[in-house]
């Protein structure tokens, strides 16, 4: 048998494989050269950039829970300037297909941030319409169509030619309604999930962990959700959906696909093990090979109900 075909399209953009890294989990990129070489992985979203310099929140911002991580980071960045002038050019030396995160508070910061990326030559934008651990207008807009609907028009209209996914949150009451909205405004795709909003506490000081109080849960325990989500919005879309929440092996890659998953990204999974993405590429190969498939299609959406 040929070399299984991993490359994936999402929209006019082409994926050498389907596996791409979380915003927030790898920096900008180049963090973990070492372990995971960004030039082999689909994309490498970044963490998230704003129009000026964000500090994020107060420390400690993680914690350990049961199968998971609770992080309240705050979407701490160097501002779009900054990203542009170093991080950037960085990345892009080494090859890398480099989608930006961005983030703002209000339609029009999305619009200014999508106008400035549109002059670099970033491959895409994934826009974060979903963090819970700040107080701005990300969540808020993210958890109804009209505020989805909304951002997205703002990104469509000052995008320029880059393609550009929406990252949703779970914390909605239709979490398909709200990824049609993104798809009616002209979204490439939607991201699904973004972590879920929990908490920890010290028993013995009698407080919470978190200086923020509260985080997002990620990791192994939030992964049932995000199939249960990712499942329902690739049944209903008709733009590429991206899974993403407790992806930790090829397995669970590959149970995103078969549920109707273009591609995953991988999170929490390269906090444990910095090479995490690029294993995963691998036993995506390998079970492909066992299974005796030419390519992901053969597998994708096949979920038998």
């Amino acid at each position: 048998m040929t070399k299984p075909d991993l490359s994936v399209k999402i929209g006019p953009l082409n994926l050498k494989n389907p596996v791409m890294t979380a915003s927030g989990t790898c920096g900008y990129g180049l963090e973990l050269k070492k372990f995971c070489p960004p030039e082999e992985l689909g994309a490498v979203i970044t963490k998230g950039v704003s129009l000026t310099p964000w500090p994020g929140n107060q420390t400690p911002r993680m914690a350990e829970s049961a199968s998971g991580l609770i992080n309240a980071i705050g979407l701490e960045n160097m501002g779009v300037e900054a990203f542009v002038a170093k991080a950037l050019p960085a990345l892009k030396a080494t090859g890398a297909t480099v989608g930006a995160n961005i983030l703002g508070h209000s339609p029009e910061e999305y619009g200014a941030l999508s106008k400035r990326l549109s002059l670099t030559d970033i491959d895409f934008l994934e826009v974060n319409v979903s963090c819970p651990n700040v107080a701005c207008g990300g969540l808020a807009m993210g958890a109804t169509p009209e505020g989805v609907a909304e951002v997205t028009a703002a990104v469509r209209e000052n995008r320029g030619d880059k393609p550009f996914i929406i990252k949703l949150t779970p914390q909605t009451a239709d979490i398909v309604a709200v990824a049609l909205a993104a798809e009616r405004e002209g979204a490439t795709a939607v991201s699904l999930i973004n972590t879920i909003p929990a908490m920890a506490v010290d028993l013995n000081r009698r407080r919470p962990v978190l200086a923020n109080v509260t985080g997002g849960l990620s990791g192994p325990a939030v992964k049932p959700v995000a199939l249960r989500q990712v499942w329902q919005c690739a049944s209903n879309l008709k733009i590429p959906v991206v899974g993403l929440g407790g992806i930790f092996s090829a397995r669970d890659a590959l149970e995103f696909i078969l549920v109707g998953a273009t591609a995953v990204e991988i999170g929490t999974a390269t906090l444990t093990d910095p090479a995490a993405p690029v294993k995963i590429i691998e036993g995506l190969r390998q079970w492909m090979l066992k299974e005796g498939l030419d390519d992901l299609d053969q597998l994708r959406g096949s979920l038998k109900i």
